[in-house]
């Protein structure tokens, strides 16, 4: 009897616990349910007060064909290199008629050198030469009435046979004295050094009253004022370059000429296993007059001797492509901007191509990562991060207002 006693009010205490604690669990469960509506209103406040982190416009890569070019370097040279030398040995440089930097024609009077030792000896050797056609005269008289008295008997064999050699002879000295008249001649025209062709003076070692050898070098000079420029290009690169081509090449100033391909060279450098190619050089010569050609050649970019780089324009093939300032490199690698419904930018990896200028601007070639539908963003990706939050403008709006400002 006492057992059931006792047991009894355990059993109440416990059934008041288990009361409790689902009273607890129900107002818990109540208290949530009734937050939850609270808690997406304050989800969707806070998503609102996201502040842009830039400003940008986009755009969408286009496709259309796009030039295929080959870039190459090389020095730019003569085409061909005139030296001007003396034929005169032993005369004195009396003037000089040239100098660097000029553009002489065919003939022109370079170098003239002191002539009278020349004009003494070219005297002297006209004197013999009258001297001999003197003694050719008497000579063919005497051997003219030697044949007229031959068949007579009045004089022996042996006298006319003197008589017919001296004649000879004569004839042998005059032909002599010619030679030493045309050989003075010629030392008095080699007292003038005129052009061998036309083209500029690039450097002279002529001196104003020096004394200078046969064959002694006066100047030098760009033959017709040609210049070419000889692109160095890998084995592989020279396979698909034939004559004719045209390029494009640019000074270290920034001036562009035009050119094609002259020849390319039969052999590769064992060393640096490159090839050359030959380009003729066509300058933009509308600033060039007849009055100042000096004026005209002195300002051309160009000079021989200088670095320059170069495009073989080999034609042209479809391409997916996207302004340059679209494209973002990081790391070494190009990266892009895609733009996403809800105004977050995604950060895609591209693998690009040839870049080219044209009136739009600087335009990337896309190979891989782009697909032609995607909107980009333009201007500003260089300061995004993946997935950042973004305000489009238009591009034209844009363009508006920095015209505006």
């Amino acid at each position: 009897m006492k057992k059931l006693i006792s047991r009894k009010p355990l059993s109440l205490s416990l059934a008041g616990m288990i009361a409790l604690g689902a009273g607890g669990l129900w107002l818990s469960a109540t208290s949530n349910a009734a937050d939850e509506p609270a808690k997406a209103a304050s989800a969707s406040a806070t998503a609102a007060k996201v502040k842009p982190a830039l400003t940008v416009t986009t755009t969408k890569a286009t496709s259309g064909n796009l030039v295929i070019k080959l870039t190459a370097n090389g020095s730019v040279a003569a085409w061909q290199e005139a030296l001007i030398g003396s034929e005169a040995s032993g005369l004195r440089i009396q003037e000089l008629h040239a100098n660097i930097g000029d553009v002489v024609q065919r003939g022109q009077l370079l170098v003239s050198f002191a002539s009278e030792a020349v004009r003494a000896d070219l005297a002297l050797a006209q004197a013999s030469l009258a001297e001999a056609q003197a003694n050719l005269a008497e000579a063919a008289a005497n051997a003219e009435r030697t044949r007229a008295l031959q068949t007579s008997g009045a004089l022996s064999a042996q006298q006319v046979g003197q008589y017919l050699t001296a004649e000879q002879t004569a004839k042998a000295r005059v032909e002599s004295a010619k030679a030493g008249v045309d050989a003075q001649q010629l030392r008095m025209r080699h007292t003038r050094v005129v052009a061998p062709d036309s083209g500029i003076i690039t450097a002279r070692v002529a001196t104003l009253g020096s004394v200078v050898g046969n064959g002694a070098e006066l100047f030098r000079m760009i033959r017709q004022g040609r210049l070419e420029w000889r692109a160095e290009v890998t084995a592989s690169e020279m396979a698909k370059i034939v004559p004719g081509t045209e390029v494009v090449v640019t000074a270290p100033g920034g001036a562009q000429w035009k050119g094609k391909v002259r020849v390319v060279s039969p052999t590769v450098d064992a060393q640096t296993r490159m090839g050359l190619v030959y380009v003729d050089l066509v300058p933009d010569t509308s600033a060039t007059t007849a009055a100042k050609p000096q004026q005209a050649t002195a300002s051309l970019a160009f000079k021989p001797g200088m670095y320059a780089k170069g495009e073989f324009v080999m034609g042209s093939s479809q391409a997916l492509t996207i302004p340059q300032q679209a494209v973002v490199v990081r790391d070494g690698f190009s990266y892009a901007f895609r733009l996403n419904a809800d105004n977050r930018v995604t950060q895609i990896k591209l693998q690009t191509g040839r870049r080219v200028s044209n009136a739009q601007g600087d335009l990337v070639e896309v190979v891989s990562g782009l697909n032609a539908d995607s909107t980009i963003v333009s201007s500003g990706a260089g300061f995004l991060n993946d997935g950042d939050t973004v305000k489009v403008v238009a591009a034209v709006k844009s363009a508006n207002a920095a015209v505006k400002n």
